[in-house]
């Protein structure tokens, strides 16, 4: 049964008051490597039915909601049920809204099959792949890793005329280095792999295996610190999805305003950075309207379908908008800006290379990528995490060696405070959130009295 075909049958059997569908399938083509020789390969395909079911309770709205993955004809009949019950037991939901019926700009076509990916999306990256192979092998180094390719069509449907259309391309690349040097890793994200430089990454991972040639062990402190963009997206992302509107409001996060409100409005940094989203965003194109398969503190089923704009979240480094859904945007008296599928990092006239910054460093380390992040404090947004595959000590402009990993332990919000300068804004993925959050660009960023906190014994 084609999605669309199982958007319209489930809303015909629907016996609640409103009803939405939302209809994935989804196609993944992925390659793996160890030791510079190819390992796996294969092609799979995947397919989710979520229908929410919406029934009124006097003057307010229930909502129940359920999930299921491989959902045949005749499975369709008990799924609705399914959400209906659950909209019976549940109470009034807090984010009950008007259904939307509008079209949105940017929505794909409803009637065209869902999209796919295969093996053939590594047309060019494959060949590029097998050269960085022979490259490593005649210099003593190996190379392990894997790439990633899903392409997903979402099929959204709701008993107020809503059908909307959206596919989604999400590739990544994981390229790990291992040599007398020690390990290193480089990552990016990727529509397509068109733009994916395998000899430009394969290079770096191999300069940066010489510089762990010399070793240096170093106490633990706080030090000057060059963060790599992979390393400023990890941080930025946990920053965002820490940006709900409704939290913030309430109390409860480190965008709270002492007395009440929210902090928008106030200066976060002296550096002119901006933190935006854009569905639009070339290379990081994301969903044009919200897809909400649950609800929670920020996201909301009635607003399936809200189409989606361009927003600056930390504007010339002043907080500028928290995530809202409607239900929180009325309570807050904030603008409505929904959660939105990537995230960008830029300042003013900062074209500065990751080398131009090490250059300008008298005393300081570079990071290669952090791992294993977690949240302390959310009332300061205090994270713990560790250093992974290469630490590297900057002395008098150039890198004289890698030194041991550490824990460190920081807010990404105090850092903005710290940052002294920027580097240019490039596409990037994130280490540690790579499985959620692929579409970021973010900068290098130097930040002074970075707290590594202690010394460890990770590799």
């Amino acid at each position: 049964m084609r999605p669309q075909e199982a958007v319209e049958r489930v809303l015909e059997l629907s016996r609640a008051d409103d009803c939405i569908v939302i209809a994935d399938e989804s196609s993944t083509a992925n390659l793996r490597w160890a030791g510079n020789t190819l390992t796996t390969n294969g092609v799979t395909r995947s397919n989710r039915l979520t229908v929410i079911a919406l029934r009124g309770k006097g003057d307010r709205v229930a909502a129940g909601v359920v999930s299921r993955t491989a959902v045949g004809a005749d499975d369709l009949e008990d799924l609705v049920r399914a959400a209906e019950a659950d909209a019976a037991g549940n109470e009034p939901a807090e984010d009950a809204a008007p259904l939307l019926g509008e079209p949105v700009p940017g929505a794909g076509a409803w009637d065209d099959p869902p999209a796919e990916t295969g093996i053939g999306v590594y047309e060019g990256f494959a060949p590029a792949l097998g050269a960085a192979f022979e490259e490593a092998e005649a210099g003593g180094r190996k190379l392990y890793g894997f790439a990633n390719h899903v392409l997903t069509s979402t099929f959204l449907g709701s008993s107020a005329g809503l059908r909307l259309r959206h596919d989604q391309p999400t590739g990544l690349l994981e390229l790990n280095a291992k040599g007398a040097g020690g390990s290193t890793w480089a990552g990016v994200g990727t529509r397509d792999f068109t733009d994916v430089d395998v000899p430009g990454l394969a290079a770096g991972l191999a300069r940066r295996l010489e510089w762990g040639e010399r070793r240096v062990e170093l106490p633990a402190g706080r030090y000057e610190t060059i963060l790599p963009p992979s390393a400023v997206a990890d941080l930025m992302i946990y920053l965002y999805w820490s940006a709900g509107a409704q939290d913030a409001y309430d109390g409860r996060t480190v965008f709270s305003a002492p007395g009440g409100g929210t902090r928008v409005g106030e200066r976060l940094t002296e550096v002119p950075l901006t933190l935006s989203s854009d569905p639009r965003a070339p290379g990081l194109e994301a969903g044009p309207f919200v897809i909400a398969h649950a609800s929670g503190r920020d996201t909301s089923v009635f607003d399936n379908g809200l189409g989606l704009a361009a927003t600056e979240w930390i504007s010339g480094g002043t907080l500028n908008a928290l995530i809202q859904t409607r239900r929180s945007a009325e309570r807050t008296g904030l603008p409505l800006t929904p959660v939105i599928d990537n995230l960008t990092m830029s300042g003013r006239d900062t074209s500065a290379s990751l080398d131009d910054m090490v250059a300008r460093t008298e005393r300081g380390l570079l990071l290669t990528c952090l791992w294993y992040i977690r949240e302390v404090d959310p009332q300061r947004l205090l994270l713990t995490g560790l250093t992974r595959d290469g630490v590297y000590l900057v002395e008098g402009g150039e890198v004289v060696g890698a030194v041991n990993n550490f824990r460190f332990n920081e807010s990404p919000v105090d850092l903005l405070g710290r940052v002294t300068e920027a580097g240019a804004t490039v596409p990037t993925l994130p280490r540690e959130w790579s499985d959620y959050f692929t579409r970021a660009a973010m900068p290098a960023l130097r930040v002074a009295d970075y707290n590594m906190s202690t010394v460890s014994q990770a590799s």
